[in-house]
């Protein structure tokens, strides 16, 4: 199914190759100051505050927020925006608060370059750090989403098959991270960033005309589509079926989901302490912007009420890159195009470096380092760090085309059951090492086991939650149930501990 106009497919290709030589240019500027992995997962250069927080908020937003999520609003309607854009960013955005000035005090006092390294100093354990360097692994799941999401634009764009533009993505993106790291990451983000400050202004004003009989026309355009897009609730979905799957699974996910190494360990970018405030400042403002394009999901189940484009049904993960190219001139089109890019690029990058940097120093050097004659100072870090990162493409390629031609309903739901099932396990233990004194090695090793098991007990059992209609078959609701679990094993296993 070709939807772009040869005239966009032409400049798409230019901008493109002009983008690609601009990430470049960065790249290249930060390999030179990158001699060593600390200087790889957190850069050797003073950084602009605001820089780091406008790529924090890239981090964050990734081409779920962009590409994905809007399709999930475009199906089941305002319960998707209850829960997507108003539930989880609340309660994300308060944890990101608080959670990044504990995290970045410990983490700046042991100089930790990724989670699970801060794990092991916190509870001076090293199988611990070696655990949550294995349970980053999951991680690879939010990589898939973001290149399906990406492959599905540009493929849409430049109207090439899927499959090549998913190798193309992965050796691009893949290659050039082997090099740069957190010194051009920081600007590769900053300029992503405010492309996408700009894609989010111009999708959400895109459905203006939808408007001239008020909110209540709107509505009712939509209503006209089917009464449930404009319910609070929405049965026939199986995420937001009832207030308890909108509000408090996605409240409790909101909380925890900080509990990401591409998101707290940014702080650590920083080098001075009264900077914090102004980079969660800058972070903050871009990310409520960007939480809210969801909101585009709407314009797009009225411009395709049908979900069909000339009668060919369009696949939820294609729903926003079919919008772009039908209903925006060439120009606007290109720069939504790129934003959906940056979108997904921004977090790439940032997953790219810190599962990378966490396998190479969390899970190779203290199980095979003295065997491979791993030494910081002859560069057989950074090595090997490029090895694990072409390992990791392949992997990719792998898993993102199984997606993209087998996905249940959204490869945002494969991702969710991953990257939730690792900050589930995260979430109980960053708290109990930021807010708790002298705490037992037991305690948090029994809050992520418990955390693991639920998650995917409770997913793959489908089991349902007492006094709501949610069940395991929503990420969202199997996490929230494991958080609540890991914390109660967590507090139980530390109050035992204590009194023995």
């Amino acid at each position: 199914m070709e939807l772009a106009s040869q005239q966009l497919v032409n400049a798409a290709w230019v901008l493109i190759l002009v983008y690609a030589g601009v990430i470049l240019f960065f790249v290249i500027r930060g390999a030179k100051k990158t001699k060593n992995i600390d200087d790889y997962a957190l850069g050797s250069l003073l950084f602009s505050p605001y820089a780091v927080g406008l790529s924090l908020a890239a981090s964050i937003t990734s081409a779920a927020t962009f590409i994905i999520n809007p399709g999930f609003v475009a199906l089941y309607g305002i319960s998707g925006v209850l829960s997507m854009a108003i539930a989880l960013p609340f309660a994300a955005l308060i944890s990101l608060i608080v959670l990044t000035k504990g995290f970045r005090r410990h983490g700046t006092t042991v100089k930790a370059l990724t989670m699970a390294q801060w794990m092991e100093t916190m509870y001076k354990n090293k199988k611990y750090g070696i655990f949550f360097g294995f349970l980053s692994l999951l991680l690879i799941t939010f990589i898939v989403l973001i290149c399906v999401g990406l492959t599905k634009v540009l493929s849409s764009a430049l109207n090439l098959p899927e499959l090549y533009v998913l190798i193309g993505i992965v050796v691009f993106v893949f290659g050039y991270m082997m090099f740069g790291g957190a010194n051009s990451m920081v600007y590769t983000n900053t300029v992503q960033a405010v492309l996408m400050l700009i894609v989010a202004g111009i999708l959400l004003t895109s459905g203006y005309e939808h408007f001239s009989n008020g909110v209540s026309g709107f509505l009712d355009k939509l209503a006209d589509i089917d009464p449930l897009l404009v319910s609070t609730t929405n049965e026939t979905s199986f995420l937001f079926r009832d207030y308890f799957e909108i509000f408090i699974a996605q409240f409790i996910v909101g909380i925890a989901i900080i509990c990401q190494p591409h998101i707290l360990t940014k702080s650590l970018l920083l080098k001075r302490e009264e900077d914090v405030n102004k980079y969660l400042f800058a972070g903050i403002s871009a990310q409520l912007l960007f939480f809210f394009v969801v909101f585009t999901g709407l314009y797009i189940r009225i411009t395709f009420p049908d979900l069909s484009f000339a009668g060919t049904p369009i696949p939820m993960d294609g729903l926003v890159s079919a919008y772009v190219v039908r209903e925006f001139p060439v120009i606007i089109g290109l720069i939504v195009v790129m934003g959906l890019i940056s979108a997904g690029l921004s977090t790439l990058e940032s997953l790219i470096q810190s599962i990378s940097t966490t396998i190479t120093k969390d899970i190779i050097d203290p199980l095979f380092g003295s065997a491979l004659g791993m030494n910081e100072h002859t560069g057989r870090f950074i090595a090997i760090n490029k090895l694990v990162i072409a390992v990791l493409g392949v992997v990719t390629v792998f898993i993102s085309w199984d997606q993209l031609v087998n996905p249940k309903l959204s490869v945002g739901i494969f991702a969710q059951n991953g990257v939730y099932a690792y900050f589930s396990a995260a979430f109980m233990p960053i708290l109990m090492g930021m807010f708790m004194k002298n705490v037992p090695l037991a305690a948090p090793v029994v809050s992520s086991v418990t955390a693991i098991v639920v998650h995917f007990t409770v997913y793959y059992g489908q089991l349902p939650v007492p006094f709501t209609q949610a069940d395991g078959e929503n990420p969202g609701v199997a996490a929230a149930v494991a958080i609540i679990c890991s914390v109660i094993a967590g507090l139980i296993t530390w109050k035992v501990k204590r009194k023995s």
